[in-house]
Formats: C-alpha cells, structure tokens, sequence
C-alpha cells in the first residue's frame, strides 16, 4: 500500500540517536523494502566513511551496505574531482573525511603550499592554527568550499556545534563565504540519491528531522516531505518555518501508516 517507490532517509535524529536506534526505526525500513522501495541513506556528517555508517546501520537491525549511504563529505569529493581533478585541499576537518576526499584523488596539504580548495566541514578539532591557516590560504586564492552547513548536530542530551560554526569563523575573517556547500539541502545530495535510486523526484518522499535541511532539500527538489519530531525540530518550530512539511510525524516509526492515508486522499 506504500506509494513512493523511493525513500530517502536522514540518519541523526530520524533512524538513530547516538548510539541507539529510533524504536520503530528498523521496523519500517524493512516493512518498506519488502514492499518493495528502495532506500537510500544520507548525512550531512562528514566524521566518517560510508562503510562506517552502513556497518552502524546494520548493527543497529537496519541492513546497508556502503552504496546504500551518501554523505556530504562523498558528495563534495565526487564534485572536486570533477571540478578540478588531482586538486590541492586544505581540509578543516577530521581524518575521516581527509580519507574519503583521498580516495577521489585530491591533494590533502598542510596548507603551507599551493592550495585550490579549503574544505570545511564538521570539525571537533577546530583550533585557531587551523582557522589561520585557511585564512591564508583563502587570501591566496584558495576557493572555499564547504561539506555541510548545519548549525548545530543532534546528540543524546542535547545538541553540539556542527560546520556552520566552523564556516561563520572563516567567513568572519575572510569575508568569504562558501562558493559550494555539498549537503543538505543543496540539490547535489538529493540528484545523487535519485540518481542511485534510478527514480524522478515525484516517486520519492525525503524523511527527516530539520527542517531547513531535510524538508526545505525535498520541497526544492519535487518530492514529498516526512518531519520526524525525533530530532532537533519541536512542533512549535513548524509554523514559523518557510518549509512545510507534508506528513509531520512523532518518529520514522509512523512512516508507513501516515504516508498511506496521504496517498490515499491525493489519489
């Protein structure tokens, strides 16, 4: 009775937190394969490899494998190597991240010689040697680009920084902002999800739990929309938000029932 012949879920804050995942979560995606839907996985989180949150998902009971999941970090690589192939980077990041644009065959550097791109993203080590450093190289001509621009990421307890802050601090002091930010909601997330889906936008509904990210990157890209509450996004935050959800749901756990009804009274 599920209707999209495409789910593109959002990982922190919809099918887990931390360490735990969403009761429900694994539930419905299987309900949903078996169905007959294909799933992709994204995040905005560049802190490790693909393989990593497939390995996460599948001990969590949500089987997936590395092609099953896009990152920003991956997006972003996938557009530097085509932009520029064999690029010089210096990355504010973690090593994760140095590793998957590696493996495009860009240039990770110190930043003490030429460098194309700075690359900034999510970064737990965020220092001012590391902000300096791109700012010269910024005021060298260094293209700045970004992994995501999330403002803060959803952990248990609570929230903490994510790369907005680190962007804001080189904006600040460069007056440069980021000529291309990889993540949602850019298009370039949601084209690569479809693309390995091999679907158009109208058969896909994106589930997930910001809305300036997850709903503002389906509305733009023609897709129908899920909030999940499960998140950073409280119920109040709705109405103010230029984004409007189409199905506003209290966890993933509810997808498959709300989505149908929906269906059921567009049809």
């Amino acid at each position: 009775m599920f209707r999209y012949r495409g789910v593109i879920f959002d990982l922190d804050g919809t099918l887990y937190r931390g360490e735990q995942a969403i009761p429900g979560a694994p539930e419905t995606v299987r309900c949903l394969r078996e169905a007959g839907c294909r799933v992709t996985f994204v995040s905005n989180k560049p802190l490790e490899p693909r393989e990593r949150y497939a390995e996460k998902l599948t001990g969590l009971g949500i089987p997936a494998g590395p092609a099953d999941v896009l990152t920003s970090g991956y997006v972003l690589g996938r557009w530097l190597a085509q932009e520029v192939p064999g690029a010089q980077l210096y990355v504010v990041g973690e090593p994760p991240l140095v590793e998957e644009l590696r493996a495009f065959g860009l240039r990770p550097t110190d930043g003490s010689g030429p460098v194309d791109f700075v690359v900034v993203a999510f970064d737990r080590t965020f220092d001012y040697a590391k902000l300096n450093i791109a700012f010269q190289a910024i005021r060298r001509g260094a293209r700045l680009v970004a992994t995501n621009g999330d403002r803060t990421c959803p952990v248990e307890g609570g929230e903490i920084p994510d790369a907005a802050a680190m962007i804001g601090a080189l904006e600040g002091c460069s007056g440069k902002r980021p000529e291309l930010v990889a993540g949602k909601p850019s298009p370039m997330m949601i084209e690569a999800g479809l693309a390995r889906m091999g679907l158009c936008s109208e058969e896909c509904i994106v589930v997930g739990d910001r809305l300036e990210t997850d709903i503002r990157m389906g509305k733009e890209a023609g897709t129908a929309t899920a909030l999940v509450l499960s998140g950073v996004t409280r119920r109040q935050d709705i109405a103010r938000s230029l984004w409007q959800p189409d199905v506003v749901l209290e966890s993933v756990a509810e997808l498959t029932e709300h989505v149908t009804r929906v269906t059921d009274r567009l049809s």
